[in-house]
């Protein structure tokens, strides 16, 4: 193994590196896809729920999420042992990773703090953090795109009434997980 590359040859190594994650993260975008799904039909059932039926537990459409987390630690811990990553493969595993307990953690603090009709700013917050974060690492613009549109919505969010804000997060999902979920596949 070479020891000493020149500028040319270290710049084709972490583009080499860059691709191979963006192949990775093209194969798996299952997870930009099946989150960025689950997450629009909740918010839209919850809106529907909420504002045409007036259903008094509208937020119990959240209980979608544990399928969900169970599915994704079931084929992470599968594609963890049969790819093999790259430095960048894994740091959106941790990014995503540390976004997860953030949401979390998120909805055991918003109901004791600032409660759940203040709590959509935060969690649109934490969508563009993690694709914003996601495409500058794998150099794709959409990702990128739908994280800083995200960052304009959180704060757009904080404006309106509660039952508008879940038509922001759908929005913001939409922008942030589903379209560029979609693009990634064409563009790998």
């Amino acid at each position: 193994m070479k020891e000493n590359f020149s500028p040319q040859e270290s710049l084709q190594l972490i583009q080499s590196m860059i691709e191979k994650t963006r192949d990775n993260i093209s194969t798996n975008r299952f997870y930009f896809l099946m989150w960025g799904w689950v997450t629009l039909v909740a918010v839209l059932c919850q809106f529907m729920l909420k504002v045409f039926l007036e259903y008094r537990l509208h937020y119990l459409v959240w209980l979608a999420v544990i399928p969900a987390a169970i599915v994704t630690m079931i084929k992470g811990r599968k594609d963890h042992n049969v790819n093999h990553k790259s430095y960048v493969g894994e740091s959106m595993g941790a990014l995503w990773f540390g976004l997860g307990i953030g949401f979390f953690i998120l909805s055991i603090i918003i109901p004791f703090s600032v409660g759940w009709m203040k709590a959509w700013p935060f969690f649109i917050l934490f969508y563009g953090m993690g694709t914003f974060i996601s495409g500058k690492l794998i150099q794709f613009k959409p990702l990128v795109y739908g994280g800083v549109t995200c960052w304009i919505l959180a704060i757009v969010t904080v404006f309106v009434p509660y039952d508008y804000q879940l038509l922001l997060a759908a929005a913001a999902i939409l922008i942030s997980y589903i379209i560029p979920g979609h693009l990634i596949k064409r563009n790998s």
